[in-house]
C-alpha cells in the first residue's frame, strides 16, 4: 500500500514539475508506442500488462477507476478493446479518453504515433510515423520469405491462438515475402470450444512449412508442438506480440534468421 502510494505521489511530483501533459497508459503497446516517441516521461500510469515501475490502473477490459481518478492525468490512451461504456465511465472530469487501433494493420500503428504526437504537442510526430513507415517496409522486404507457408503462433496462460489476415503480423509476414496460411479473419484460439480444437489440428489443416512460435516463457506464453514435417523457428514475443515500434526489432530477428542472397541484395537496390 506505501508503495503504491509512494509511486503515485512521485508520478504526480514529475508530471507537475515538468508541466507537460499526464498520461495513463492503458495497454504496454501503447507505453512503448510512447517511449519510441521519447515520451515516456509523461506517463504516470500504466495497466496491470505493464512492468514499469508507475502506479497500476488495471485492464483493457476492466480500468480501476479509482487508481485513475487519483491520478488525475490530462489523458487516457486505451486500445478500442475497452468498451466505450466502460472507458466513459472510468475517465475522470478533465481528462480526455483516446482509443488507438493497432492489432488490424501495419498502418494503424503509424496512426498511432501520429494520434500521440498530435494530442501531446511533440513537433516531429508526424515525421517520425513516416521514418517508421519507411523503416519497416525496407527492413522486411529485406527477409528472404521465398513464399513459404508461415504459420504465426503465440499463448496466452496456455491457450494457443494464431494470427489470420485482419492481423498486423499478416501485413509484416506478408510483406517479408511469407505466406501466412492462417485463414481466420482476425486471431483464432485454439480451444475445446473453437472450430479447431487443438495446434494438431490446425498445422493439419493450414500445412505450413514454417511454424513461428512467439515465445514468452517469463508470462506463460509458450506452445508445445509435436514433430512434423515443418520448420520450427522460436521468435522474441517481446519483439511481436506489441503492434508498436518495437517490431522493427522482430523484423531484425527475421533478417538473421532469413537473410536475402548477395544477388537478391543487389535486386533490392
Amino acid at each position: 500500500m506505501m508503495k503504491n502510494i509512494f509511486l503515485i505521489l512521485l508520478a504526480l511530483l514529475f508530471s507537475g514539475c515538468a508541466g507537460k501533459p499526464s498520461v495513463v497508459s492503458q495497454s504496454p503497446y501503447i507505453t512503448r508506442t510512447l517511449q519510441y516517441l521519447g515520451l515516456e516521461d509523461r506517463i504516470v500510469g500504466i495497466s496491470c500488462y505493464d512492468d514499469l515501475e508507475l502506479p497500476k490502473t488495471g485492464g483493457i477490459i476492466d480500468p480501476d477507476k479509482k487508481a485513475i481518478a487519483a491520478l488525475a492525468p490530462d489523458f487516457i490512451f486505451t486500445s478500442d478493446w475497452t468498451a466505450p461504456d466502460v472507458l466513459h465511465d472510468v475517465t475522470p472530469d478533465g481528462t480526455e479518453a483516446i482509443v488507438l487501433q493497432g492489432f488490424h494493420r501495419m498502418d494503424e500503428i503509424e496512426q498511432n504515433l501520429r494520434v500521440l504526437s498530435k494530442s501531446l504537442g511533440l513537433k516531429n510526430g508526424v515525421e517520425m510515423a513516416a521514418e517508421f513507415s519507411s523503416a519497416w517496409r525496407k527492413a522486411a522486404e529485406e527477409v528472404d520469405g521465398g513464399g513459404k507457408r508461415a504459420l504465426i503462433l503465440s499463448s496466452c496462460q496456455g491457450e494457443p491462438f494464431s494470427f489470420g489476415r485482419n492481423t498486423y503480423l499478416y501485413d509484416l509476414f506478408t510483406v517479408a515475402g511469407f505466406h501466412v496460411v492462417e485463414t481466420h479473419l482476425s486471431i483464432r484460439h485454439v480451444n475445446a470450444s473453437g472450430e479447431i480444437k487443438s495446434v494438431e489440428e490446425l498445422l493439419r489443416a493450414t500445412e505450413p512449412e514454417v511454424v513461428f512460435v512467439l515465445q514468452d516463457d517469463d508470462h506463460g506464453c509458450s506452445v508445445d508442438l509435436s514433430e512434423g514435417d515443418f520448420r520450427v523457428v522460436l521468435l522474441n514475443g517481446e519483439h511481436f506480440v506489441y503492434p508498436a515500434p518495437v517490431l522493427l526489432d522482430g523484423i531484425a530477428d527475421l533478417k538473421v534468421l532469413f537473410p536475402v542472397s548477395n544477388n537478391d541484395n543487389q535486386a533490392l537496390k
